[in-house]
This record gives C-alpha cells, sequence and structure tokens, in this order.
C-alpha cells in the first residue's frame, strides 16, 4: 500500500468552493451497522476492526498528516471494504477526500497504472473536468436529500494509449460514496423535477443545479473510495457493436479498418492480424460474395484467384457441414498432407494461425481469422480473448449477408421484371392496401390496379441494318459450302462406285444448290435441305463407307471437317449482332443510373434485332418531387446525345466484328401525356385507352418507313432519325440539334422529309441528321 498525495485538479482549479474534510466516523458507522446485521463470522471481525478504531481515539475530523499517522488503520479500512479474495497486487483501489480530485492512499496497482498510463486520450478541458465533478457531486446529493436516481453519469471513463503496442486500453473509475457523511448546513428549497429533466435533456443540468442549490449549502465528512476496472474488453467489444449499427455499404472500407483494430484491442496485440469472411448463398449453395476485411489472407485461400466457383463451392460446402475451430502456433509444422489449405498461409508467411466459425442463429456466416506474420506468435491464450466478440462479428456478417440478398432481389427487379426502383413505391403501396383488404375480407383475390397518369413518354430504336437480310444470306452460304463439299465428295464416290441410288444423291445436291444459289428459300426449303445434310446423305455416307472401305477415311474428313464449319456464316452474323446488342445494353445500362438521378423514371428495354426502349416520366412517377417541364426537356436531351453516342459507339467496334454490321437510329416524337397500367397477367406495363393505344401502333409501324415517292428507307447508318406529326413536337429537339452541330457531334445539315402513308397512319413527317465521327 502506498501513502502518496496526488491532486488531479493540478493546474486546472475548477473554482467550486466545497466544504470537505476526511473523517473515519462514517466508516465507524458503518462496522456499527454491520455487526449487527452480519450473522456470520464476519461480524467478529467487524468487531476487531470496530475496537481498533475506537481504541484510536479519533477527532471527527483529520488532517492529511493525521490521517497517515494511521496506517495500521488503513490497512483494516482496505481489508473490510476490498474483496477478502483479492490481491492487493491486482486490486486498482484507493482512497480520496471527500467529493475532492484528490487521491490520498492506495494499492500499489493503483498508483502504477497512474503513473504508466499519465496521458489521457480524453482531451478534457476545464469546463469538461469542472461538469464531471459538479455531475458526481450532485448526483450524491440527489439521492441523499431528494431521494432522486439522477441519470447524470457517476462513472468516469478514460481511455490511454499503451506506448508499446499504440493500441488503446480504457478503465472506468468508480466511485463509492458510502463512507461520505452529507449534512445540509440549512433549509434545502424544493426541486422542480420536470425542469431538471428537461435540464438534463439540454446538458445544461450543472448550472441549473448550481443556481438553485448551491454546493455552500452542504458539507461532507469521511472518504470517498475508487475502483479502477480494466474494459477494454468491454469497450472493445462495444465499438465493434456500434460499427455495426452505424455502417452502410458504402463505408465497407473503413469499417472493416475499425473492427481490426478493436479486435486487436481486445487481444491487446497489434503484431495480430485479423480477416473476416462471410459466407453467402444462392439457392442455398454457397459462392463467392466478393467481400472481404482485414489481411485479404482467407481471399486468397479461397477466393477466386485461387479456386474456381465449383472447387470454391466444394470446399466450403464441406467445411459447413462439419465447420470445426482450427488453432496451430506454427503453421510451417503442421503436416500439409493432413492439412493442404495450410499451404496458402505459410507460402505468405503466416506463422500462428486460427480459424473460427461464425454462426448467427445457428446458421454458418463465415470464417474469422486470427495470424500473425512470422516470426511473431500467439498462444491460445489469446486465441481465447476473442470468444465475447463472436456475437458481435456474427451480426455484422449477418448484415454483409442481408445486404448481398437485398442486392440480388434488387437486380432480379431491375433486370427481370417490371418493378424498377422508380416504381417499387406504388407496388409496396398496392401491396399493403391488398393485405390490409385481405386481413379484414379473406374473400378478396384481387389487387387493386396498378396505375400512372399522365406520363410523357419516349420511344428510341437502334436497329441492325438488315438483319434478315444479312441472316437470310448468312445461312444460304452456310447451305451452299455444306452442298458443294457434299457434291464433291459423292462425285469422288462415282469414280469408285456405280450405283442409281448415289447417281440420286448427286442429282439432289445440285438441285438444292440451284436453289440456293437462286431466290430466297422459304423455310420449308430451308428445312428440307437441312435434313438432307444432317440425316438423309449423313445415313447413306455412313452405308457408303461399309460398302466400300476406300472411302472411309475420306468420308470420315467430310463428316470432321463440315463439322467445323458448318453454320460458319450464321456464327459469324450472330457473333457480331451479340457484340452489338451487348455493347449498346451494357451503355443504356450505365446511362439509366445517371437518368434515374435528374428526376425518376420507367425505362424498359425490349431486345429484337437490335434494342428498343420506352421511358415514362411524369409527376404520378415520383408523387414527392414536383416534375417540371425542364425535366423533360433534360431526358429529350440525353435521348438526343445518347442516340449520337451509340451511332458512334456502334461505328467503333467495325473492326472487332467477323461481320460487319451497321445500325440505325430512330426516336418517335410524342408530345402528349398517356397514361400506362402494370398487366398482371403479362407481369408488364402497357398503356391505356383508345388514344394511347394508337400511340403503341404507330411504335410497331415506323420501323421500316420509307421517304414519301421513294424506295428510301428513313433509318440509315451514321443518321438519327426523329419521326413526329406536328412541327410543335420538334420544338424542344431543335435546340438541341443545334447545340450538338455546335459541338461537332451531328453534321450541320437536317434534313426535313415526308413519310409515306402507311396503314391507318398518314402525315407522318421525319428530321434525319448524320452522326460525325469522333
Amino acid at each position: 500500500m502506498q501513502q502518496l498525495l496526488i491532486d488531479f485538479s493540478g493546474n486546472m482549479p475548477d473554482g467550486l468552493q466545497i466544504d470537505s474534510a476526511l473523517s473515519f466516523k462514517p466508516f465507524i458507522t458503518f462496522l456499527h451497522k454491520r455487526i449487527k446485521e452480519e450473522k456470520t463470522v464476519k461480524a467478529d471481525f467487524f468487531k476487531n476492526v470496530l475496537e481498533k478504531f475506537e481504541a484510536a481515539r479519533l477527532p471527527d475530523e483529520l488532517s492529511i498528516e493525521q490521517f497517515y499517522a494511521h496506517a495500521d488503520l488503513l490497512e483494516y479500512f482496505y481489508a473490510t471494504v476490498s474483496p477478502m479474495s483479492s490481491s492487493e497486487e491486482e486490486t486498482l483501489w484507493a482512497l480520496w477526500v471527500p467529493v475532492q480530485p484528490i487521491i490520498i492512499y492506495g494499492t500499489e496497482a493503483f498508483y502504477t497504472v497512474l503513473q504508466s498510463r499519465k496521458t489521457s486520450l480524453n482531451n478534457k478541458t476545464l469546463e469538461d473536468y469542472k461538469k464531471e465533478r459538479i455531475d458526481m457531486v450532485y448526483s450524491y446529493i440527489l439521492k441523499k436529500f431528494y431521494n432522486y436516481h439522477s441519470p447524470l453519469k457517476h462513472e468516469q471513463y478514460n481511455a490511454y494509449q499503451n506506448e508499446e503496442t499504440g493500441l488503446f486500453q480504457y478503465y472506468t473509475v468508480h466511485i463509492n460514496t458510502d463512507f461520505i457523511e452529507a449534512t445540509a448546513k440549512g433549509p434545502l428549497p424544493e426541486l422542480n423535477f420536470g425542469k431538471l429533466h428537461a435540464h438534463i435533456a439540454q446538458n445544461t443540468s450543472s448550472q441549473y443545479l448550481e443556481d438553485i442549490l448551491p454546493l455552500e449549502l452542504f458539507q461532507f465528512r469521511g472518504i470517498s473510495v475508487s475502483t479502477i476496472q480494466d474494459v477494454t474488453a468491454e469497450k472493445a467489444i462495444d465499438n465493434i457493436t456500434k460499427i455495426r449499427l452505424n455502417r452502410t455499404a458504402e463505408t465497407d472500407d473503413v469499417v472493416y479498418k475499425n473492427v481490426i483494430q478493436s479486435l486487436k484491442t481486445l487481444v491487446c496485440s497489434s503484431k495480430i492480424e485479423f480477416d473476416l469472411f462471410p459466407f453467402v448463398r444462392v439457392n442455398g449453395k454457397m459462392v463467392y460474395g466478393f467481400g472481404r476485411g482485414g489481411t485479404g489472407i482467407l481471399y486468397k485461400t479461397w477466393g477466386d484467384q485461387t479456386l474456381t466457383p465449383e472447387h470454391f463451392q466444394r470446399q466450403a460446402s464441406h467445411y459447413a457441414a462439419n465447420p470445426n475451430s482450427f488453432f496451430s502456433p506454427d503453421v510451417a509444422k503442421e503436416s500439409i498432407r493432413e492439412f493442404s489449405f495450410l499451404q496458402t498461409f505459410v507460402n505468405d508467411g503466416v506463422r500462428s494461425l486460427a480459424l473460427i466459425p461464425v454462426f448467427h442463429n445457428g446458421v454458418l456466416v463465415g470464417v474469422l481469422a486470427m495470424h500473425t506474420w512470422a516470426p511473431d506468435s500467439f498462444d491460445e491464450k489469446t486465441f481465447a480473448k476473442l470468444e465475447p466478440a463472436i456475437p458481435a462479428i456474427a451480426q455484422l456478417m449477418q448484415i454483409y449477408i442481408d445486404e448481398f440478398n437485398l442486392e440480388i432481389e434488387n437486380i432480379i427487379k431491375e433486370k427481370f421484371t417490371s418493378i424498377q426502383p422508380a416504381v417499387q413505391w406504388k407496388f409496396n403501396e398496392i401491396a399493403w392496401e391488398y393485405l390490409y383488404r385481405r386481413k379484414k375480407d379473406a374473400s378478396i383475390t384481387e389487387t387493386a390496379p396498378i396505375r400512372f397518369t399522365d406520363v410523357y413518354p419516349l420511344y428510341g430504336a437502334i436497329d441492325i441494318r438488315n438483319s434478315t437480310v444479312e441472316r437470310n444470306l448468312a445461312i444460304q452460304a452456310d447451305l451452299e459450302h455444306q452442298l458443294m463439299q457434299l457434291l464433291g465428295l459423292f462425285t469422288e464416290a462415282q469414280a469408285v462406285q456405280r450405283s442409281s441410288l448415289l447417281d440420286g444423291m448427286v442429282f439432289t445436291c445440285k438441285t438444292w444448290l440451284q436453289k440456293v444459289a437462286g431466290e430466297q428459300l422459304t423455310t420449308t426449303e430451308e428445312g428440307d435441305i437441312t435434313y438432307f445434310l444432317q440425316a438423309e446423305s449423313v445415313e447413306y455416307l455412313q452405308h457408303l463407307s461399309r460398302q466400300e472401305p476406300k472411302l472411309k477415311e475420306r468420308i470420315e474428313s467430310y463428316v470432321k471437317n463440315i463439322a467445323e464449319v458448318t453454320d460458319s456464316n450464321k456464327h459469324a452474323l450472330d457473333q457480331s449482332m451479340t457484340l452489338l446488342n451487348n455493347t449498346i445494353n451494357n451503355y443504356l445500362e450505365s446511362e439509366q443510373e445517371q437518368l434515374q438521378k435528374g428526376y425518376p423514371c420507367y425505362f424498359e428495354k425490349f431486345r429484337t434485332d437490335g434494342i428498343e426502349y420506352d421511358i415514362y416520366i411524369g409527376q404520378s412517377i415520383a408523387p414527392e418531387q414536383p416534375f417540371s417541364h425542364f425535366h423533360l426537356k433534360s431526358i429529350r436531351l440525353w435521348q438526343l446525345t445518347s442516340m449520337a453516342a451509340i451511332a458512334r459507339i456502334t461505328r467503333s467496334l467495325l473492326p472487332s466484328m467477323p461481320k460487319a454490321l451497321r445500325t440505325t437510329q430512330l426516336i418517335f416524337l410524342h408530345n402528349n401525356t398517356i397514361d400506362i397500367s402494370f398487366r398482371t397477367d403479362e407481369r408488364k406495363f402497357d398503356v391505356e385507352g383508345a388514344y394511347n393505344i394508337r400511340y403503341e401502333m404507330i411504335k410497331k409501324r415506323i420501323d421500316k418507313v420509307h421517304i414519301r415517292d421513294t424506295e428510301e428507307r428513313l433509318t440509315q447508318p451514321d443518321t438519327i432519325a426523329l419521326i413526329y406529326f406536328n412541327d410543335k413536337d420538334v420544338e424542344d429537339y431543335l435546340p438541341y440539334i443545334h447545340y450538338l452541330q455546335e459541338e461537332k457531334v451531328l453534321d450541320t445539315e437536317i434534313e426535313e422529309l415526308k413519310l409515306e402513308d402507311l396503314q391507318g397512319l398518314t402525315g407522318l413527317k421525319a428530321l434525319r441528321v448524320t452522326v460525325l465521327p469522333e
């Protein structure tokens, strides 16, 4: 034990005038009470201590010198109020002048902690220090004189940085006021506890209480007892919990760094590293979630740079079936034959390693790795320190898994259903209404219609020029090539064998070659030729191979080569079309995200030979956001700009295409609003009303429209065509065309064209502009 006075006010006197003095009187009163209450042999101990204090004939108040003169009594005091089983070397215990920041006596361990942790990370100001003292004193006063248990903080919390590890260590200081006797020097005022609560909520309670209940009204006699508790582990776990509650998907990197730091604090070592690997599932099978935190050592072992998705799935499923913990103080000494997964850890320089399966509600949600780099190591005792943090880590991993599942759901909604984020709110609303009505009336089976009124439609189409013609030509070229190869083989066979059946095959080949070289084949003819090539002729060649061994090698060569070149022209065409469509689709996908930021809109794409899209925008799509004509102008500018960009992008792909293809760009201008509704039978949005249906009809008929009195198609490569009925319809677009001309995106010439009449449609007009190369 040490007799050492330390005044914590130091250079920060708070100006508080408190009438306090040291006294053993409250402690003696405590002993009398315990002797009366105690029924065990402890009563004898209390009697013995009381006799020692009474024999000393102590005054009611003691000076510091008088206090220190009774070292034996201080030992008895310590023995009485500290736990019997605790060691003085480990107990952080001290005595203070009552309600004053002055330590006068304590255990060696207490003073050691104070000396080794001189620098607090709390950085308290004079005002902070003063408020902390006032809160503590008034908590005691309110409890004693008003029977009011104040929510004001009476435990002091301190953080220190360990100089050796660089990690934070956390302590709480608990002040025991059981051995302080407070008395009022006069009548006390009544308190308005409603006002007090209000001031506590506003953090102004200290000033309020000083004004109405000055500390000068009280005197304090006795001794304050304090204990310090190391709460580093609890704080580390609390930090992880707070991180889990406050994190967002966007702050994952920072979150994981903070979690790792808290885990290092928990195990009291900066040399121990950690890694987190959540297990995500699709259809019950584990898949890569690309989520990792810490050193990334687990991702190196199980990630897609090391394992294929299928191999990972097998390993993860095998581990999930028997998820045991693994610990090794030195992985280099383990048997790689028995633990093959350790090879990656050994190669990367890991020394000690612990792998801990993490469960949430009984389900395996991931693995936590704890490791050191050589030559550092840790033992089982350090490993065991992690246990209290596992539930918080499990919840953090479960949140990541939930976010992954939500991301999958959102992709399904956005890519594969009509429930896009812009209209999700309406589906939610209708679903709730349906659920509410079903609760009241179970016979209700129909949902209310999902309808958006007065929305502006925007339609665009990017078509692959002459795709049908190109496809037919590719098919005919492939068929011609196969027939020529087959005819050559049959001709060779005639030199070996003469038969009327073989002559018939030659005749059929020549007949089909004439057909292929002539007019366009019908679907029936195409099917008949395919059957002849793939079934009838192959069956005959097998027969011929058995009859004439001389032809066997030549027939086998034909069958092998023809399999490699079959549909080669059609395959090249399909590759080019796929390249174009994927590029256009990816561009529109990336643009849509930016488009939604301007004003929410419904955006739906359709794949034909090219790609078509419908956009609907208006107040009913986003009722909470005011809609103006400027939002419409903005999306129309985007439509024109994006069409020009697509024309340039697709032209730049020409060198990459096995078969050169060009695209045409078409926009239909419609200045009036329409109504759309969700058709539950087809799971898609459609227009409503006769007038609106006419809009759909126009879209379907204009894709191959010609310029009036010509055979020229309106849509041409490297151009954008804008179809409309009235001159007013193009008013919004003309300034944008001029703007893009100034930007050298569009050619200066604008073609104003009249279009042929179509079934049920007359008076169509168009503007056509050329997109300049970059």
